[in-house]
């Protein structure tokens, strides 16, 4: 592992935890789609499906596209359409996918975390791991 898939990993871990979290990953922008940069707590055939996300497809490729979180209280259940059948393997119920930007104000990636649980996320809430996510390492 490189010394910034390392850094990225670690502040993933680090982030999941501090938020209850129970696993998450981070994508990386290349070109007009995301790249899988790590994984924490995700079933081994999710990893390979989200490899890499095209914008406009599930959460992560959603939250690219709109340009603002997409958040489900319940991976297993949502009717949304905006949760893909590979999310439903992840043990976990809610979740949210967070665009990052770059200094120029461009989407650089997205964060997401899953909880164990339901649960909807309020506006502070969202605010808070949007801001936090913005500090995720660069690659």
């Amino acid at each position: 592992m490189s010394e910034a898939a390392n850094a990225i990993e670690t502040w993933l871990r680090q982030w999941i935890s501090a938020h209850g979290g129970v696993a998450g990953t981070v994508h990386l922008r290349r070109g007009d789609d995301m790249t899988l940069a790590a994984a924490v707590n995700i079933p081994p055939p999710v990893v390979a499906i989200v490899g890499v996300v095209p914008k406009g497809k599930g959460m992560a490729g959603l939250a690219f596209e709109r340009d603002v979180p997409v958040s489900t209280c319940n991976l297993k259940t949502d009717t949304t359409g905006d949760v893909r059948p590979g999310a439903k393997a992840v043990d976990a119920n809610a979740a949210v996918a967070i665009p990052v930007h770059d200094a120029a104000g461009e989407i650089r990636g997205v964060v997401g975390i899953a909880y164990r649980g339901e649960r909807a996320m309020d506006d502070g809430e969202l605010a808070l791991l949007t801001r936090e996510a913005e500090a995720v390492p660069a690659a």
